[in-house]
């Protein structure tokens, strides 16, 4: 097929949503600094022929702009094309794109027309016909395609707040991505992609989940009446189980009897972390539930939490506090290092942990708990009604009124449910970490029991943490004012950023990849956005 043939179907189709009404031409000023000499490429696009462009395919006004700006500060140079022929920087794209769309299936990214055409032309080892004005087409049709494409697959497809998802999201300059893609010809891809490491670590977990499906799943492991399983145990479903761990990575070992032998149990104990149980090893109805979750929901799971993971900064920096609600964990970071972690509790399905981010600093010690009005109205005025030595049976005590109902506090002490410390990051959602006097509920695997803040499992740890740097608290001094009536604040020097997220799927530390329940329907609200629902 000669090469100039494929080149003017091509056209023809791009063509082909043109309309014949009056087109209004901008007066666009081109910036001069690059010249011939200079140029990757040696053709230029007319600022009248972007112009009719932006109006023929009726360009919202950002892309409308971008493009404009994209083409001025190159001085209207082509970014795909030269006198030569095809730029490597278009095989490259295509790639990138084609791979997205492939483990995304997102189908309504795919223009099938065009990039059928596309793939034709860069097929073909033969000279381009440049001289040809509507070459200009292909050139303005692949600019805004990348920017596209740029948008949602590295700033994600949804806006974050939708889900209220408060935490700054991270923004792409498509320009500047394309004037890197051009610069380095396409080349050392994996590098220029504007994704953190996780991302990259989840995109490699999602093409084997895909392979997995793609080999026909997994079968479910029957559910028999014994509710767990321990060494030595025989039954039907521990043979199931051993070709299910198999399969998921967390058991190599070719024994597929019927019996619970002593190399099963560090299989069980992985999986386990894998969906965030107790490490016992043995086998219950809680994992076997997990493990029975169909590979094309983890699938879906994957992409929800790859969408999440796109808002996020690249490489996040500086020392740090993560709390990330569906794994009931806290995590504190210096830099790439990982300091500890810690169990938290959360807030309810009707009492939601906000998502946001802000900067922790202050620690108060035997704090008051000024009570919010929702408490006040639904469980403090009915108790009493009930008792009339209500507030002083809970070591509470009424400062006021406002609003219709009384202003009350809990008075520091043993009792008081912040317990005997709580940590401030000042937000519009009065949400902050605080100690608890109801340590039993750290012994739950799932613990979403508070009414919106984060309770910690070890919060002198923390305190003694954030105040590392300022010597005069000592471990004694910091006993000490847990310990008395009187509530003391003190701001740090060193104020600490804090991120609570919302991530039911990542890939820790050890390389295993993790899954989590989705406490709040998060991931549900998500796949309404993303996939399509037949």
């Amino acid at each position: 097929m000669k090469q100039g043939y494929i080149l003017l179907t091509m056209i023809v189709f791009l063509l082909q949503s043109c309309n014949s009404r009056p087109i209004k031409i901008a007066d666009v000023k081109r910036d001069t600094s690059i010249t011939l000499s200079n140029a990757f490429s040696d053709l230029f696009v007319d600022s009248t022929t972007l112009e009719k462009f932006i109006t023929t395919q009726k360009l919202q006004r950002s892309a409308a702009e971008r493009i404009r700006k994209f083409y001025n500060n190159r001085n209207y140079q082509f970014a795909w094309f030269t006198k030569d022929g095809l730029a490597e920087q278009i095989g490259v794209f295509l790639n990138l794109h084609n791979n997205y769309i492939r483990l995304s299936r997102d189908s309504m990214q795919m223009d099938k027309h065009f990039h059928r055409q596309m793939e034709l032309l860069t097929d073909e080892d033969t000279a381009i016909n440049t001289a040809t004005e509507k070459i200009t087409e292909t050139e303005l049709r692949l600019t805004e395609h990348f920017f596209k494409y740029a948008q949602y697959a590295y700033a994600g497809k949804m806006d974050p707040e939708e889900l209220q998802w408060h935490i700054r999201r991270k923004k792409v300059n498509v320009g500047s991505l394309l004037d890197s893609l051009i610069a380095n010809k396409g080349k050392n891809s994996e590098r220029w992609e504007p994704v953190n490491q996780q991302y990259k670590l989840m995109n490699k977990e999602l093409k084997h989940y895909w392979d997995i499906d793609k080999g026909g799943g997994w079968n479910a492991i029957s559910q028999e009446s014994k509710k767990s399983y321990k060494q030595g145990d025989t039954a039907t479903s521990i043979k199931q189980l051993k070709k299910r761990l198999a399969l998921g990575g967390d058991y190599s070992v070719s024994d597929t009897s019927t019996t619970f032998a002593s190399e099963l149990v560090e299989g069980i104990k992985q999986a386990q972390k894998r969906h965030g149980f107790k490490q016992d090893g043995m086998i219950t109805t809680g994992l076997i539930t997990e493990l029975n979750v169909p590979v094309k929901d983890r699938i879906e799971q994957l992409l929800v939490n790859m969408e999440r993971m796109r808002w996020m900064p690249e490489e996040p920096t500086g020392n740090r506090i993560i709390a990330n609600i569906p794994d009931f964990k806290l995590h504190v970071f210096e830099n790439a290092k990982k300091v500890f972690d810690m169990d938290i509790v959360v807030g309810t399905a009707a009492n939601k942990t906000v998502i946001f981010n802000d900067m922790l600093q202050y620690i108060v010690f035997s704090p008051y708990w000024n009570i919010p009005p929702s408490i006040i109205r639904q469980e403090i005025l009915p108790g009493m009604r009930k008792n009339a030595n209500y507030l002083a049976d809970k070591n509470m005590e009424q400062t006021g009124s406002s609003n219709g109902l009384p202003d009350i506090r809990q008075k520091p002490g043993g009792s008081n449910s912040l317990g005997q410390v709580k940590f401030l990051f000042p937000n519009n959602y009065s949400i902050y970490f605080h100690d608890t006097p109801s340590k039993s509920l750290f012994e739950n695997e799932k613990r979403a029991f508070s009414h919106g803040c984060i309770r910690l499992a070890e919060p002198k740890k923390m305190a003694t943490y954030l105040l590392r740097n300022q010597r005069e608290w000592t471990s004694v001094k910091i006993d000490a004012a847990m310990n008395v009536s009187k509530e003391s604040w003190v701001t740090l020097k060193e104020p600490m950023p804090v991120l609570i997220t919302y991530f039911t799927a990542w890939v820790d530390r050890d390389g295993l990849l993790n899954f989590r329940k989705d406490v709040y329907g998060n991931d549900k609200k998500t796949a309404q956005h993303l996939f399509e629902r037949h």
